[in-house]
């Protein structure tokens, strides 16, 4: 196991080499496997020439510099470069000799719309043309001979504004880069040109602060209520990661269900394992569920991707692909865990008919623990509804999709594209979607949104949201993003988004990243998956940290670091703030899933405010403390 800050280093030339002083070592490290991140920093930031500490050289120089020879000055014979740049990269990978180096002293950078596939035509065109050639074209951004990239999220780009650098480039005109990279991006996404009538078409007038945050009302992210400060601020040196537990998990590990009493429980290839848990994380039992154990003549299935607790966890419901590589699933076995039997399969049906599923939760954050519990929510890509064990039928209320607004006659929509759900304390519902939009449904209806925020062109694969609503956390494949909830009403009331409309005041939402050179290290294939809230159950109690997975990461940010406006992150940014101060945890294999464990196991043996966290790869499990109230 390895733990790691956020990586973010300030470039002096003094510090780096050149391109060629490293070319063997390079070509080295290439064998290695090693990809090179490009980077480049202004002209402005580069060391300048060494002054002589000789006073009277100096004076020397001085006089001859006022006189006016006829000779032209050095300043005059070098050429002036459009958007000129200085290009460095990074090698080495994650190992100890990795470094920046400088690849180009003095380069340029272009932005240019093509349709070829990896923009290798950049070098036949200047500077903002296009292509003009038939079929789907999108912009790239071209840095000197050694960088063409298609601008999009997958870049990673971040902004240093105070070094007048971003992660890939920079120049004198800062301002200028960034804003032409954001138009271009909004264009490759949305596939319109960036203006404010299309960004009003995109957004929604409602919604228009999330296109231009610098405008946005950020007053609610600053009223945002914190936890309670429970203990004392501890030193830096004491805020890390410390592994408390790590044992086999034997393999093929799919889906990790914590549960808040007394167990929780990995699900992999042979059956149900079940740990005990602690104060310091959780313990195997020995103990393992299998899945041919059920009735006589049950159904044989693919391996669950999906466990559920109900019945104060006695009881699991598991969830398998009807077919490899599609979740949605026409039926769930219930699995009592006491007796280690499937005790019924049921199939989804709707007035007779056989439906899929692609995802089921429970219908509020703690009604796990409530022993009575015969009811769970169920979502398919245009379908949302309820689920009762006691009506043989099964469904309670049933939506086949939002309502849309017709002037005329009743249509329902078919293009919802629903992905994943989670719900609140009192049993609210947020869904999100393959097109990006998050809808939030009040407890007391399913058939019509009460808040839908557009989406950020990417599609949102995983959401969690706080036991209160007031938070939101849509995963991406390239960053999570957090959506306050609250507004307030004409009468001056705070309110949250699954109670009623917002209204036009909405808060812009804030981008959780990796730091290009993480994604890097990461791996090229590896996507942000599953990112929870730490879990609380109780009115009154404050998640405080995230945890997401990519690859071998296990990604951990501080909530309230997060909402805090005057955060070091968000000085000087243009566009959604994007936060980039996380902790970084290093297994051996990709990651499965991470999520913290329940509320009630934090101040305990750990001696920290925050519970323990579990991850789960495909052959391991281990329990991780935070010894730190901040990371």
């Amino acid at each position: 196991m390895g733990t790691s800050q956020s990586r973010e280093d300030r470039i002096s030339d003094s510090d780096t080499d050149s391109d060629s002083d490293y070319y063997d070592e390079e070509e080295d490290d290439d064998q290695h496997g090693d990809t090179d991140v490009s980077k480049k920093q202004g002209s402005s930031s580069a060391s300048g020439s060494k002054l002589s500490s000789d006073s009277s050289t100096h004076e020397i120089e001085q006089k001859l510099g006022a006189l006016k020879l006829k000779y032209p000055s050095s300043s005059s014979e070098t050429p002036k470069i459009k958007n000129a740049v200085k290009l460095y990269r990074h090698i080495g990978g994650n190992t100890p000799k990795a470094k920046w180096i400088t690849a180009e002293k003095l380069t340029s950078y272009k932005f240019v719309k093509t349709s070829s596939l990896e923009g290798e035509d950049l070098d036949d065109y200047d500077d903002g043309e296009e292509s003009n050639e038939k079929g789907e074209s999108f912009w790239f951004l071209g840095v000197g001979s050694k960088v063409k990239a298609r601008v999009s999220s997958d870049m990673q780009l971040k902004m240093f504004a105070d070094q007048r650098r971003v992660d890939f480039v920079s120049n004198g005109d800062y301002r200028r880069f960034v804003t032409r990279f954001q138009d271009y991006l909004f264009e490759n996404v949305f596939m319109i040109k960036a203006s404010e009538e299309s960004k009003m078409k995109v957004y929604g007038k409602d919604f228009i602060g999330w296109a231009n945050p610098e405008a946005a009302d950020d007053s609610m992210w600053e009223d945002a209520e914190g936890p309670p400060e429970e203990e004392e601020e501890v030193d830096e040196k004491d805020r890390d990661l410390t592994e408390e537990f790590e044992e086999v998990a034997n393999g093929g590990v799919q889906s990790l269900a914590l549960g808040a009493l007394e167990n929780s429980f990995l699900v992999n290839d042979s059956g149900v394992q079940v740990y005990r848990n602690m104060d310091r994380g959780i313990h195997g039992k020995g103990v393992c569920v299998r899945f041919d154990g059920g009735r006589p003549g049950s159904s044989s299935q693919t391996t669950p991707n999906k466990a559920l607790l109900m019945r104060a966890e006695t009881n699991m419901m598991l969830m398998s692909p009807a077919k490899q590589g599609k979740p949605n699933t026409s039926g769930v076995k219930q699995l009592d865990i006491e007796s280690g039997k499937i005790v019924t399969e049921w199939q989804f049906e709707k007035d007779g008919t056989e439906i899929t599923m692609r995802d089921i939760t429970n219908d509020t954050k703690g009604s796990q623990l409530d022993p009575s519990e015969s009811t769970f929510l169920g979502l398919d890509d245009n379908r949302l509804c309820q689920w009762d064990m006691r009506d043989k039928r099964g469904i309670v209320q049933n939506i086949d999709s939002p309502v849309l607004e017709w002037t005329q006659g009743h249509q329902f929509s078919r293009g919802t594209n629903f992905q994943c759900f989670a719900s609140t304390g009192d049993g609210s519902i947020v869904v999100g979607s393959r097109d990006g939009k998050i809808r939030l449904y009040s407890k007391t209806s399913m058939r019509m949104a009460k808040t839908a925020f557009p989406g950020l062109g990417s599609s949102v694969t995983h959401v969690d949201v706080s036991y209160d609503g007031k938070w939101i956390l849509g995963t991406t494949d390239t960053y999570l993003v957090l959506i306050c909830t609250l507004f307030t009403d004409k009468d001056g009331r705070t309110k949250t988004g699954f109670s009623g409309r917002m209204g036009n005041k909405i808060p812009a939402p804030r981008l959780l990243k990796l730091t290009p050179l993480d994604s890097h290290l990461a791996g090229k294939d590896n996507k942000f998956h599953g990112a929870h809230f730490s879990w609380v159950t109780e009115s009154g109690k404050q998640e405080r940290h995230i945890v997401a997975t990519v690859g071998k990461f296990s990604v951990i940010w501080d909530l309230e670091r997060v909402k805090n406006s005057a955060h070091e992150c968000y000085r000087n940014q243009q566009g959604l703030k994007s936060c980039y101060c996380y902790k970084i945890l290093l297994k051996d294999e990709s990651i499965v899933e991470s999520r913290f464990m329940h509320d009630r196991f934090s101040f305990s043996g750990n001696k920290s405010p925050e519970a323990p966290l579990v991850v789960a790869t495909p052959q391991k499990v281990s329990s991780i403390s935070l010894s730190g109230r901040r990371l």
